[in-house]
C-alpha cells in the first residue's frame, strides 16, 4: 500500500528493459498545453512551486520523473510509470485495479497518492516541488506523461518492449516506436521540427473544437482542496478511466500493424499520429484542469 507521506520503494529486478512514457518531447507538449489552460491561481501556484530551476513551467518539468528514476534516490519510483495491464488484446482489452495494480504499485495509484501529497498543507514546499514534477509526468503520461501512452496501460511484450517492429529500415521495439519515433517523425516533418510549434497547434485546436472530446473526469474526491480519503484507491477512480481509455487504443489499433510493413512508412502511422495528437492534447488539458481542481 502506498504512503500518504511517501511512496515505498520497490524492487526493480528484471525491469531494466522497460520504456518509461513518451519521449522529451511528448511530455514537455503536455506540460506546455496544460500551461495555457490553467487558471491564474494555478499558474501562481505552479510558477512559486517549480521556480526558477524549470522556469516556473509544467513543460520544463514534466519530463523530469523519466530523469529521476534513473538515479539512485528515485529507483525505486520505476513501476510507477505504468500499468502492466494482464489482458489479451486485440481480442480483449481492459484495466482491472485488483489484477493489474497489486499492492497499489503502478501508474494509478501513483497519481493518487502524488495528488494527495499536493493537497497536504503540513507538507514542506519541498515536497510540493517534488510532487507537482511527478504528476506533471504522471498526468500528463497518459502520453504526457505516461498514463495516456497506450502501450503504458498494457502488458502485453512487456508493454510493446519485446516486440520487434520495422521503423524507417531501423528494428525497433513497438513501445519505443510509439513513444518517439512517431512523435519525432510527426514534428519534424509537420512542425518545423519545433515542440513549440506542435504544441501551438495542439492549444489551438483544443480551444477551437476538441474541448468537447476532452471531459474532465475529475471527481469531487480530488477536485477540492484539502479534501481527503481514507482508501486510496477512491483516488485512482479517474486514474482508471483515463487508463481504460488508452488500454482500448491498444486492442483497436496498436496491434493492428502488419509484421512485414515499415510501421513508420505506412497507413499504420499515419493512424498513429491521429492518436497521439488527440492523447497528447486530451492529457495537457486534463492536467491543467487536475492542477486547478486541487490548487484553486
Amino acid at each position: 500500500m502506498l504512503k500518504s507521506s511517501a511512496i515505498i520503494p520497490v524492487l526493480l529486478a528484471g525491469l531494466s528493459s522497460k520504456v518509461f512514457g513518451w519521449g522529451d518531447i511528448g511530455h514537455q507538449a503536455v506540460g506546455y498545453i496544460a500551461m495555457e489552460f490553467l487558471n491564474p491561481t494555478a499558474t501562481d501556484f505552479v510558477k512559486s512551486t517549480l521556480g526558477p530551476e524549470y522556469n516556473g513551467s509544467l513543460g520544463v518539468a514534466a519530463a523530469w520523473a523519466d530523469s529521476a528514476r534513473r538515479t539512485p534516490e528515485y529507483k525505486w519510483s520505476t513501476e510507477l510509470h505504468f500499468v502492466d495491464v494482464e489482458d489479451t488484446p486485440p481480442t480483449s482489452c481492459s484495466v482491472v485495479i485488483d489484477r493489474d495494480c497489486a499492492n497499489n504499485n503502478c501508474i494509478l495509484s501513483a497519481i493518487a497518492n502524488y495528488t494527495l501529497r499536493l493537497t497536504d498543507d503540513l507538507l514542506s514546499k519541498k515536497d510540493h516541488h517534488e510532487a507537482l514534477k511527478f504528476l506533471s509526468e504522471y498526468i500528463s503520461t497518459f502520453f504526457l506523461g505516461d498514463i495516456g501512452q497506450p502501450l503504458h496501460a498494457e502488458g502485453e511484450g512487456l508493454g510493446g518492449n519485446k516486440i520487434a517492429v520495422k521503423c524507417d529500415g531501423v528494428l525497433k521495439n513497438l513501445h519505443s516506436v510509439w513513444d518517439d519515433s512517431f512523435i519525432n517523425k510527426l514534428v519534424y516533418a509537420q512542425y518545423q521540427n519545433s515542440t513549440m510549434v506542435w504544441v501551438g497547434e495542439l492549444v489551438r485546436r483544443i480551444k477551437v473544437c476538441l474541448i468537447s472530446l476532452i471531459p474532465l473526469d475529475t471527481s469531487d474526491v480530488l477536485r477540492q482542496k484539502n479534501k481527503t480519503y481514507s482508501d486510496i484507491s477512491r483516488g485512482m477512480e479517474c486514474p482508471l478511466i483515463w487508463a481504460s481509455e488508452s488500454n482500448k487504443i491498444d486492442c483497436s489499433y496498436v496491434w493492428t500493424y502488419s509484421s512485414f510493413d515499415d510501421v513508420c512508412n505506412s497507413s499504420y502511422y499515419e493512424g498513429a499520429i491521429t492518436f497521439i495528437e488527440l492523447q497528447i492534447a486530451k492529457q495537457g488539458y486534463r492536467l491543467a484542469q487536475w492542477v486547478n481542481g486541487i490548487v484553486g
